[in-house]
């Protein structure tokens, strides 16, 4: 009896919103070993690094699609996302193409700093065009994970970006804050083939810019787990998690790759991040974590 009543008390709607937080949040974590996969490759094209990429994300999804819903689901879901996945797909094509090729024109600082507006676009966008209430407490926490990054990386500016550097990554930000609103705004389109459509289509335009494909078996090793893992698995999770939570949360549970993206590089690599990189990331992770805090609160509330 006291079983079945705790499982009726659990609001629903909650915990759909906790897996989907936990799913982007998993995203998250795979998309922070980018950095450090990107340090291991030692390929001067950029578009050659995009290509290869985007084609084992590709065959990854693609897979992943036809293990979870078969051959006859997989055509289902392709017919049915519309307009609304081929937005999100062209989206996703396009920051991640930008970020490979903004790292020829700026600092990494410049863009983490960028990218950090991703969670503040998504929440106006969302306010503006579709009217979904953000919490005082969201913008609360948008503006300290904002602070804790410029604090991040404020040791790391130079005079050496350009205009269309930064400009790339300011098209990153809007870009991925346009696919977590779309995700969540058609809620009941499965995004995983508009995510499928995006990665072929960045594999068809760096095909079309890239010097040659030749890459060594080492190089080959590690863009299949950076294509594969880091991207493919990284862009399932989140756009399975991303249309159960709203838009400001899934984009601000995103920037926990900014905080353990050097904790990688740390361990794997032995490069010891520097001290603002440590004040912002602690910063950046207890707004995170008080964030997330309250939001159970609410729940438990309700």
């Amino acid at each position: 009896m006291s079983a079945s009543v705790t499982q009726s008390s659990v609001n629903p709607d909650a915990r759909r919103r906790g897996y989907g937080a936990a799913l982007v949040l998993g995203s998250a974590i795979v998309w922070s070993f980018g950095g450090t996969l990107a340090r291991l490759l030692d390929i001067e094209d950029g578009w050659k690094v995009v290509f290869w990429r985007a084609l084992f994300a590709a065959l990854f999804l693609l897979g992943f699609m036809l293990v979870r819903d078969g051959v006859r689901g997989t055509r289902k879901l392709f017919s049915e996302m519309g307009l609304p996945g081929l937005a999100v797909g062209a989206c996703f094509a396009t920051a991640s193409t930008s970020f490979i090729l903004a790292l020829a024109h700026t600092t990494v600082a410049n863009i983490l700093l960028i990218q950090a507006s991703v969670p503040l676009i998504a929440a106006l966008m969302s306010w503006v065009l579709f009217r979904e209430r953000i919490a005082l407490h969201t913008w609360a926490a948008i503006t300290v994970v904002i602070c804790g990054v410029a604090v991040m990386v404020s040791g790391s500016f130079t005079g050496t970006v350009s205009p269309i550097g930064d400009a790339l990554a300011l098209l990153i930000a809007f870009a991925f804050a346009s696919a977590t609103v779309i995700t969540r705004r058609f809620s009941h389109v499965r995004m995983t083939p508009a995510v499928f459509a995006g990665t072929v289509l960045a594999c068809g335009m760096a095909a079309m810019q890239a010097t040659d494909y030749s890459v060594s078996f080492a190089e080959l090793g590690i863009l299949v787990v950076f294509g594969a893992f880091n991207f493919g698995l990284g862009l399932a999770l989140f756009v399975t998690g991303a249309r159960l939570v709203p838009s400001a949360l899934a984009a601000l549970l995103g920037t926990a790759e900014t905080v353990l993206a050097p904790l990688w590089v740390a361990l794997f690599l032995a490069e010891v991040p520097g001290e603002r990189t440590i004040v912002g990331g602690i910063i950046v992770l207890a707004a995170l974590l008080c964030y997330l805090g309250i939001e159970m609160w609410r729940q438990l509330r309700r």
